[in-house]
């Protein structure tokens, strides 16, 4: 491996997360030259002088019709081929279960299937993801690579010093992140409604649809406990989204859910979480400063929402400070285990023992 090797890495940017540019940045540093994948086979030369390609997030189609979802799975079909044919060395992360695409949920998996087989090193950021692989790919173990999601910290600036003496009821929870029906916005809202005196929602992100939006705005109708931010939030107003928050609430899926930089963005920035217990979560083995939580099924989540609220409510009442005090320990946990110098290195040296 030379100071110059040129690799790719797909996405190279995201607008909407940063987890993209801390991993580049990282790279770059280390004297990776990344390009995109769309310029892979823009001449013979640069696709002779590409010695490896590291996708996220590849097996998800368009699917905004059935035109755009197969023309989307067969051109990734000629990327992994290009791949192939190049000998170039391809490493696959897994960030879900499962694609969060319904509609394209069969081509998906065939996509899956393909990356597995011609990867030659697939990137887990929990331990229930190895799981996962092995009872779906047996074979698979000799490739499997686990390598902590980064954190976040100072990432979208600086944190707020916080304001102990005058934090009071009632608790504020946040939801923050792209709006999109696998979230499960519509049953918090359902469950924030059941709280009109004690909770203060606010739901920050971008929905993915026009008509989502309006039938979020429907469902939160004449809730007066309920605020609905629903634009892009800018990078720089995170921080304070966060800081005026007492925590995040993220009722994900776990059908398809398996890792959440979301989770990591809030404790990087000093609150904890109420969310399902996820491979993130699961990894960091936080006991009681998690408010995490399992289900099978709707309304088991939605029991099991309430019943975290609930326990929040009392320990915010009792101490204003609680749940901050929970947050920060999150905080210490997650710059200890998920360092994101030390992930940058551990990527280097895994493209390092490919590439030797």
């Amino acid at each position: 491996m030379t100071p110059s090797t040129k690799i790719i890495f797909n996405p190279c940017e995201n607008k909407e997360n940063q987890y993209i540019a801390i991993l580049v940045n990282g790279l770059e540093k280390h004297g990776f030259d990344v390009s995109k994948l769309d310029d892979f086979l823009s001449s013979g030369e640069h696709f002779r002088s590409i010695q490896l390609v590291h996708l996220n997030w590849f097996e998800n189609l368009d699917d905004s019709s059935r035109q755009s979802m197969w023309k989307s799975y067969f051109r990734k079909l000629v990327v992994l081929a290009a791949v192939k044919f190049g000998k170039k060395k391809l490493v696959w992360t897994m960030h879900n279960r499962l694609s969060h695409e319904k509609k394209s949920g069969k081509l998906s998996r065939a996509l899956t299937r393909k990356l597995v087989s011609q990867a030659h090193a697939v990137v887990i950021h929990s331990a229930v993801s190895e799981e996962i692989l092995r009872g779906q790919y047996p074979t698979l173990q000799a490739k499997i690579v686990h390598i902590p999601h980064p954190d976040f910290m100072d990432v979208y600036g600086p944190m707020i010093p916080e304001d102990r003496e005058n934090r009071s009821s009632p608790l504020k929870l946040l939801f923050l992140g792209a709006i999109k029906p696998y979230k499960n916005i519509e049953l918090l809202i359902e469950v924030a409604k059941r709280f009109s005196e004690e909770v203060q929602l606010t739901v920050a992100g971008n929905p993915n649809s026009s008509s989502y939006r309006e039938e979020l705005e429907k469902s939160a109708q004449g809730a007066d406990n309920i605020s609905l931010d629903l634009k892009f939030i800018p990078d720089e107003e995170l921080p304070n989204y966060i800081h005026q928050s007492d925590l995040l609430i993220l009722p994900y899926s776990l059908e398809s859910s398996l890792n959440s930089g979301t989770v990591i963005l809030g404790f990087s920035y000093g609150r904890t979480v109420i969310c399902p217990r996820i491979g993130t979560i699961d990894d960091l083995d936080a006991g009681e400063d998690v408010f995490d939580y399992s289900y099978s099924t709707e309304s088991e989540h939605l029991e099991a929402l309430e019943k975290q609220i609930k326990t929040a409510i009392k320990l915010h009442q009792n101490d204003s400070n609680s749940l901050i005090e929970k947050g920060h320990r999150m905080q210490n946990l997650v710059l200890k285990n998920n360092n994101k110098q030390e992930v940058v290195h551990r990527l280097v040296e895994l493209y390092g023992s490919l590439l030797q």
